[in-house]
């Protein structure tokens, strides 16, 4: 069931999900709606990239409108969104080994199933206006050239349909997203924390590569990096590479 909280506004084809978010957002629309698309044309994933989006997995955006939260605030629903898909890919198969890759990644089985893009509207007296969470999860296909080793979930073994899903995905985020408004980050953190992925990893930052152990996410969600000397460094934005 999908929560009441959201409105879907189906799409057989769109070049993005987001852009049509972003475009009802600037045109007024409320909080709540749900973009779902069976196919985009120009999907685009963090950073620029292109994001492969044939029909048979799952394209949705999320329009919200939280009040009163600064930029850097809005940036900690990404982890809400991560352990939305988190919760519907595990619900959708049950005996798959899930684990939380900083800063937004599902991995099942050690391989990418899913992207998640966060967009925000230009702040205003450093608030936020609206944010749009999109979503894409492998669910019949995924790409066999990528960045990072893909998946999807029916070569996992799961049968479970688009619609299934979404309703999965929307269930969740419904939960994690009030609790991040009521409660604050550090639930979210935890829950996080509990299934990431450890170990020693290079990020690739927008300075150059640095290279240490995966030492946990701060309270703002940047990531913790033990350095070989021993000290500790926090990265804000990057792509992480395990060893």
């Amino acid at each position: 069931m999908i929560p009441p909280f959201f409105r879907i506004q189906r799409l057989d084809v769109t070049a993005s999900t987001n852009i049509v978010a972003k475009q009802a957002a600037e045109a007024g629309e409320a909080e709540g709606l749900v973009i779902h698309a069976r196919r985009q044309t120009a999907g685009k994933g963090r950073l620029g990239r292109t994001w492969e989006s044939p029909e048979g997995n799952l394209y949705v955006s999320v329009l919200l409108r939280p009040r009163s939260i600064t930029l850097q605030w809005a940036a900690l629903y990404s982890f809400a969104a991560a352990l939305a898909v988190h919760d519907a890919v595990l619900k959708a198969c049950p005996d798959a080994s899930l684990q939380l890759k900083w800063p937004n990644d599902v991995l099942v089985e050690g391989k990418k199933i899913s992207g998640i893009l966060l967009e925000a509207a230009p702040v205003v007296q450093n608030l936020v206006d609206w944010i749009v969470i999109g979503v894409g999860i492998n669910v019949a296909h995924h790409p066999q050239e990528a960045l990072y080793p893909t998946t999807s979930l029916s070569e996992q073994g799961s049968s479970v349909t688009v619609e299934d899903l979404l309703a999965y995905f929307l269930q969740s985020l419904e939960q994690w997203r009030q609790t991040l408004y009521y409660d604050g980050f550090c639930p979210l953190r935890k829950a996080w924390l509990s299934d990431a992925k450890m170990g020693p990893m290079v990020v690739r930052t927008p300075t150059g590569e640095i290279q240490g152990d995966f030492a946990g996410i701060d309270q703002k969600g940047g990531l913790i990096l033990r350095l070989a000397e021993g000290q500790e460094t926090v990265i804000q934005t990057g792509d992480v590479f395990f060893l």
